[in-house]
């Protein structure tokens, strides 16, 4: 349950601190005295989204805390999942800085707004007076017999696998396209990959007869160079060996009467050595270098066909060209290939469908148990609410496709008066009918839930005398087993509460602020009195509210 509610620099609270209490909590207050802001704080660290333009004080950043007591430890896997430190008492927190940056904690753990959402949806449910015409909605009716039947680990399976379903059915639609498309291109794309094949393709190829057919038309002026360097090093008089051989001949007649002078000596020798080798490779180059036209021709055309290729697919090598032949091979295989990863996918939907169809038909199944349990607990709670002859029922159709809830189609219909024919409760009820169905609904969820506390915010919305007395009722019974926060403007619910706070506006140094105080029984009289007549209330007034209030009958209630 929530114990305690800390705002700071919200709206027109600048500081407050409420203690709430077991049981049914009433809140009361006149019309614009600051209600809705204290729930509109709550939905803070409830994960709803913030305005720093609602600051109290826009130098100061706003602070909302929430202290929870978690009666069991049924919340401790959800704290788990999200590596959340599990506590008896909880603290949800959130701080809005100037700048409109939001953080949020719990257990002053940092968590995102996702985290804090998922957890406060655990611990409080908040029902406006506008979420009444929730009951007309078909998703919500449906959440009422799911919530009933008890089936959630079988409907959360059914949702994984709907959604793998359509995902499965979106890459099918995806891959048949991009397999027409391709057959569409098939022709085009083999005699791209046709042409590169025979094309016979190497890395290095172009460089190696490019390099080739300069040697070739240069072969002539090569040819001449070598020569005249193999005759300066070895055939002329003054070649470079002779020269050489004189000068070791010399060197070796004194190389004994030097040290030095033996190293140079043996270093020239291996100098004639090495030039003799050197003019010998000279001379073979040049016996090997001729001028032929054919293999000029024949270099040249095959290095045409690669640059016409290579403009062709706008590259600039042959190592391009083999990648685009590899990416054309690959389209090819995969054509071939799609036939059989089509069937493959349209299996998997196959047994998808089977699957979910048997789920769907349990789902069914299950929801057609609620709603006799739905229709007879409601009807009860109506009859309680001072609506002796109202009745609901579902129509729970099945459809012939499957849907993300299951096959179902679901209708609340709603009758107020005996012999009349039900309708869609959302054309037929008034405000208080729709009022009291919805918090029929709402003590009927509770009891199969864990959620700890509720909060009504005018609920009461269209009732008024004996009607108000039999709803304040239900009300003071489904906080028997829950906590209940009800903001309310009925005496007759007012009354009911086991603790009453009272609203309100103050004004200082033409500033507003709204303040909160939990009521004495002395003040509680007086508060349901105004109730009853307005301000400055009689006796009469003072007595009916004694008389609500229970006082006369020794009641154990708590002020």
């Amino acid at each position: 349950m929530l114990q305690k509610l800390s705002i700071r620099n919200y709206a027109l609270i600048d500081t407050l601190e409420i203690d709430f209490n077991k049981g049914l909590n009433i809140i009361t207050g006149e019309t614009g005295a600051g209600k809705s802001i204290i729930l509109g704080a709550l939905s803070l660290i409830l994960g709803q989204r913030a305005e720093s333009k609602y600051f109290f004080n826009q130098d100061k950043k706003c602070v909302i805390e929430g202290s929870f007591l978690l009666a069991d430890e049924l919340l401790k896997p959800l704290f788990e999942s999200n590596d959340l430190d599990f506590q008896k008492e909880t603290l949800l927190r959130r701080e809005i800085a100037i700048d409109g940056k939001s953080r949020a904690f719990v257990n002053d753990t940092p968590v995102n707004l996702g985290t804090l959402k998922l957890v406060g949806e655990q611990l409080i449910a908040i029902h406006s007076q506008h979420a009444t015409q929730e009951i007309s909605n078909s998703d919500f009716q449906l959440l009422i017999l799911d919530a009933l039947a008890n089936h959630q680990p079988l409907l959360k399976n059914y949702k994984q696998e709907f959604k793998q379903l359509k995902q499965t059915e979106q890459q099918l639609k995806e891959l048949q396209q991009k397999t027409t498309e391709a057959k569409n291109k098939q022709d085009y794309e083999q005699f791209l990959f046709t042409e590169l094949e025979q094309a016979a393709l190497k890395n290095g190829e172009q460089e190696d007869l490019e390099l080739e057919l300069e040697k070739l038309i240069h072969a002539e002026s090569i040819k001449r160079s070598l020569l005249v360097g193999a005759n300066l090093i070895s055939e002329s008089e003054t070649a470079a060996i002779n020269l050489i051989k004189e000068a070791s001949s010399q060197l070796n007649s004194v190389e004994k009467f030097d040290p030095a002078i033996a190293e140079l000596s043996e270093r020239l020798k291996s100098s004639l050595i090495e030039l003799k080798d050197i003019a010998a490779e000279i001379s073979a180059i040049e016996e090997n270098t001729e001028h032929n036209s054919q293999r000029l021709e024949t270099i040249q055309e095959r290095l045409d066909l690669f640059y016409s290729l290579q403009q062709k697919h706008r590259v600039s090598s042959n190592a391009e060209l083999l990648a685009i032949q590899e990416q054309l091979s690959e389209n090819l295989n995969a054509i071939l290939n799609s036939d059989e990863h089509l069937a493959k996918l349209q299996n998997e939907i196959d047994q998808l469908n089977e699957s979910l169809f048997e789920q769907a038909e349990q789902l069914d199944g299950n929801r057609r148990k609620a709603v006799v349990v739905v229709e007879k607990e409601v009807g009860s709670a109506l009859k309680q609410m001072n609506m002796p002859n109202a009745a609901i029922s579902f129509n729970l159709a099945k459809q012939a496709q499957l849907n993300i809830n299951g096959i179902n189609e679901v209708q609340l219909l709603f009758t107020a008066n005996a012999g009349q024919q039900a309708a869609p409760v959302g054309k037929v009820a008034s405000g208080g009918e729709l009022s009291r169905v919805m918090l029929a609904v709402k003590a009927l969820l509770a009891k199969h839930t864990s959620l700890p506390t509720l909060i009504f915010d005018e609920i009461d919305t269209g009732i008024s005398g004996e009607t108000a007395l039999r709803v304040g009722e239900v009300i003071d019974a489904l906080a028997g087993d829950m906590q209940i926060l009800a903001i309310t403007h009925l005496p007759q619910i007012a009354a009911k509460g086991n603790s009453h706070y009272f609203v309100y506006k103050h004004e200082k140094a033409d500033k507003t602020t709204t303040g909160i105080k939990k009521l004495v029984p002395e003040e509680r009289v007086n508060a349901i009195a105004e109730m009853l007549s307005g301000k400055n209330p009689g006796a009469s007034a003072l007595q009916n509210a004694k008389e609500l209030l229970g006082y006369n009958k020794q009641s154990t209630k708590l002020p």
